[in-house]
């Protein structure tokens, strides 16, 4: 019996470091996390007339578990928020070089940071463990929404340390069909309120019976300069009608 190309290149050790390409220029290391990410909860973010937001799976199954000790979407300065999908602990150490990087250019110069330099600095992280042996990479994929100035903006970084602005996207378990449906659906014209509420039917299509609402929770920022909101159960669902 043939061993598929996969399995021969494991045998050959192409997988055992994220620092060795295989024949045919794969990092079968890196693919693996990818996978992972796969695995992970999903974030859905857009950009809006009056804003940006993020709307995550929770995905607490556990009744057990305290819920609000279980955020999906967080806080890295007061005008911008990240969610991820993959590891979350691996997403922790990101998070907090993240928060840190913001607190550290408010000091320097006095303002608030851009959003495209926080995820630059997260990327460039996630290249390195791609890049240097001894350590896998990340197995995590970052969402950001940020306000710069009062444009709102949309970020997603990968495993490798690519990142590109969005006018939407999705993270995590079953994105391309949830990026499939934004590709349709999605408005920047709309408000947060209406674009909310096709985020939250994308949800439901694409999840079907196992669709939960009091599993999301919604972060977003406005224009306007107020603080972010953080939405979680029965006021999300005042979202759907």
């Amino acid at each position: 019996m043939e061993m598929s190309m996969d399995m021969q290149h494991q045998a050959m050790g192409y997988d055992r470091t994220a620092t060795m390409f295989s024949p045919e220029g794969h990092l079968l290391q890196v693919e693996y996390a990818e996978k992972t990410v796969r695995l992970g909860s999903s974030s859905i973010g857009m950009v809006c007339s009056d804003g940006v937001f993020i709307l995550a799976d929770k995905r607490i199954k556990d009744k057990l578990i305290v819920p609000d000790s279980a955020h999906k979407i967080y806080e890295i300065d007061s005008h911008i928020i990240l969610s991820v999908a993959g590891i979350v602990s691996d997403a922790r150490i990101l998070i907090e070089k993240a928060q840190v990087t913001a607190q550290q250019h408010r000091m320097i110069y006095d303002s608030p940071i851009e959003p495209e330099l926080v995820i630059k600095e997260i990327s460039n992280i996630k290249q390195q463990f791609t890049q240097y042996g001894g350590a896998r990479p990340f197995g995590v994929s970052t969402m950001l929404a940020g306000m710069r100035d009062k444009n709102p903006e949309l970020y997603t970084s990968d495993i490798t340390g690519n990142y590109f602005s969005y006018y939407a996207n999705a993270i995590g378990e079953n994105d391309e069909k949830l990026r499939e449906k934004l590709r349709e659906k999605h408005n920047p014209a709309n408000d947060i309120k209406k674009n909310v509420k096709i985020a939250l039917e994308i949800y439901k299509e694409v999840y079907g019976k196992d669709f939960d609402i009091d599993k999301f929770e919604l972060v977003y920022l406005k224009k306007d300069g107020t603080k972010l909101k953080r939405i979680i159960k029965e006021e999300l669902k005042e979202y759907s009608k």
